[in-house]
């Protein structure tokens, strides 16, 4: 009897078995370079995924417009304002009474506590006891027609040592709300308009 070596075997006890049988399945091994090149897209995804997170955890950092730079100084506090600008009815050039402004009452706050105010002037007092002055100095377009400009102020009036003293520069940044235009009824009439900023303190 002729056997058909492709089909069947001789195992040593003589019994007869399936070429498919004696042979042992082999798999693919993975090198480490193969290792290392397959770990590399989820490696680029993690490191994304993490600096997305980061990107959005993080507090909005403003684009300042250059009209309103201050190139050269340094950032020595940054506080937010919730608050209101007021406004009066008044008579404008022509004779045609319309809102006009007259003057801030914010609340200056930094890592959720109140740490100063912000009234006529215009001026930023902090709890220390320093406060300082702005002279209007440059100006930039808020996001909406609604929301007050953003501002560049030249400092006056320091006072008192403190978180202020030697400010050289205010910036008001990141404006929403405020802002009262147009035409009013009565003359003598005040209004507050509700506005929220950023307040940054430089020096040179």
């Amino acid at each position: 009897m002729t056997v058909e070596w492709e089909s069947l075997h001789e195992n040593p006890s003589g019994a007869e078995i399936s070429g498919a049988e004696t042979r042992e399945e082999t798999k693919p091994m993975r090198t480490p370079f193969v290792l290392a090149a397959a770990a590399v897209p989820t490696a680029f995804v993690m490191t994304a995924l993490i600096a997305l997170v980061l990107v959005i955890a993080s507090p909005t950092v403003a684009q300042v417009p250059d009209a309103i730079a201050a190139r050269g100084e340094t950032v020595v506090l940054t506080v937010h304002a919730e608050g209101a600008q007021v406004y009066d009815c008044k008579a404008d050039a022509g004779g045609k009474l319309v809102w006009q402004f007259r003057e801030p009452i914010a609340t200056l706050m930094a890592d959720g506590k109140t740490v100063g105010r912000h009234y006529a002037g215009p001026t930023w007092e902090d709890v220390d006891g320093s406060r300082v002055q702005g002279k209007p100095a440059g100006r930039a377009p808020g996001a909406t027609a609604a929301d007050i400009p953003w501002l560049k102020l030249d400092a006056v009036e320091p006072h008192g040592p403190g978180a202020l003293a030697g400010v050289a520069t205010i910036q008001r940044i990141n404006t929403h709300g405020g802002q009262l235009d147009g035409p009013c009824e009565t003359a003598g009439a005040t209004r507050a308009a509700p506005y929220a900023a950023d307040y940054v303190f430089l020096r040179k």
